[in-house]
């Protein structure tokens, strides 16, 4: 694409969107009665019209129906998919989940939240310890320097719960002296040196800050040839760029809804578990609505897991936020992740084209569309947080992190060419750029 910085040019684009009547689908903040330029969508997407009437309608159910919800919804259903009592409802999710992973309906689920996941997958796949065919302990974890808060804090309790020690058992891959990324290969590397002793490889699948995309797929290929289980915190992933979990035999792996699935503040989370793991009886944090449904009510000691992933499920699921969930999964089921993805790769690099004049911000996100999602972090090499508030000001909503990180991710279920030609023209102004 060649990219032209005029208004006329990102009109053209919008035309020509194949994408462009998903925006309709959303309701988009606005302020004085204007919308707002919404570039948040990697913190929390914008809530789909959809949502009240899903909402409502269980609402409705519970208004009329009580507890008689779990089981027989004939007296209230009007349509088949109302028919779904809550006692199933997860499932009713769990289709487009695995459109959108590229997994089996059997390995997603969508369950509790993000880092409650996190702690019941490392329950039952980080066993330090345990011996490889050589006779050798393995009790190390890889990750990568700099991982969101959440995932440190778990990967250092699960350690400390084994009586180890963090600084010892956690392996930090750090970006290069020279730029801000982690490199594929520096992970590889890792692996390969570190093979004997590690019993787990933990990270994310896009790095928040950066909004670097890591290669998920190389990384898993090494991980299985050094016979090593790897997961990914998919949450800035999920909905932003294409995954084939299942294909490339990723281990588990676990995400939020709220980004750019649209699901709603705190939505509910969800797991990926590969099916090679399905059979094997691996320790778990039992509960019981990841019992056996056939027999969940017989009520009896000794845990009988259900079959796939939803055997990880411990609590009884919340139906309110799994019926925002569900309503937002269509629509990016709808729309389809590749189509999502050939539309991002435009308007992220537009984005980057219109900021391209300005010195006075560092790109941190690298140039290659293969390297990164929706997200650009920009480094502001003074008064960073001036310019975030004036684009606020301006009505542009992007995203700040100490001490001089602005994010903006133009998201292409509702944002547009025209939105990200403006902000190039709030930053001429600001700066002064001709």
């Amino acid at each position: 694409m060649t990219y032209e910085n005029s208004r006329a040019f990102a009109q053209q684009l919008d035309q020509a969107d194949p994408l462009r009547q998903f925006r309709d689908r959303f309701h988009i903040p606005q302020r004085d009665d204007k919308p707002l330029i919404y570039l948040c969508g990697n913190s929390l997407g914008l809530q789909p019209k959809t949502a009240r009437e899903a909402l409502g309608r269980e609402l409705d159910t519970w208004q009329n129906l009580g507890v008689e919800g779990w089981f027989d919804h004939s007296a209230v259903a009007e349509t088949e998919s109302d028919r779904q009592t809550w006692l199933g409802y997860h499932t009713t999710c769990k289709d487009s989940l695995a459109q959108i992973v590229g997994a089996e309906t059997s390995e997603v689920c969508p369950m509790n939240a993000l880092t409650v996941n996190l702690h019941l997958l490392l329950a039952s796949f980080y066993r330090p310890g345990t011996a490889d065919s050589s006779g050798k302990k393995k009790y190390k974890i890889l990750t990568i320097a700099g991982d969101f808060p959440s995932d440190q804090y778990a990967l250092e309790t699960h350690v400390k719960h084994h009586g180890l020690n963090p600084s010892e058992a956690i392996i930090e891959i750090a970006p290069r002296s020279d730029d801000s990324l982690i490199h594929t290969t520096d992970i590889q590397h890792a692996i390969a040196e570190h093979a004997d002793s590690l019993a787990l490889i933990w990270m994310s699948g896009l790095n928040y800050y950066t909004g670097q995309v890591y290669n998920m797929d190389a990384i898993t290929q090494t991980a299985k040839q050094h016979c090593v289980l790897i997961g990914f915190d998919l949450a800035h992933a999920i909905g932003n760029v294409p995954l084939r979990l299942h294909e490339w035999g990723v281990d588990f792996a676990t995400w939020c809804s709220y980004k750019y699935l649209n699901g709603g503040p705190g939505a509910v989370s969800g797991v990926f578990v590969h099916e090679k793991h399905h059979d094997q009886n691996l320790p778990r944090l039992a509960g019981w609505w990841g019992y056996r449904e056939g027999r969940r009510f017989d009520m009896k000691p000794g845990f009988l897991p259900a079959p796939g992933a939803d055997g990880w499920q411990v609590s009884t699921p919340n139906i309110l936020s799994l019926a925002l969930h569900r309503a937002a999964l269509a629509i990016t089921a709808e729309a389809g992740i590749i189509p999502l993805r050939q539309k991002s790769e435009l308007l992220t690099g537009y984005l980057e084209y219109v900021l391209a004049p300005f010195d006075e911000v560092l790109l941190v996100t690298p140039d290659d569309p293969n390297q990164r999602g929706c997200q650009l972090s920009l480094l502001v090499r003074k008064k960073g947080r001036e310019l975030f508030t004036y684009l606020t000001e301006q009505g542009i909503i992007g995203d700040w992190r100490e001490p001089d990180c602005i994010r903006l991710a133009p998201t292409p279920l509702y944002n547009t060419f025209e939105e990200v030609w403006r902000v190039g023209e709030v930053m001429s102004g600001y700066f002064g750029v001709q």
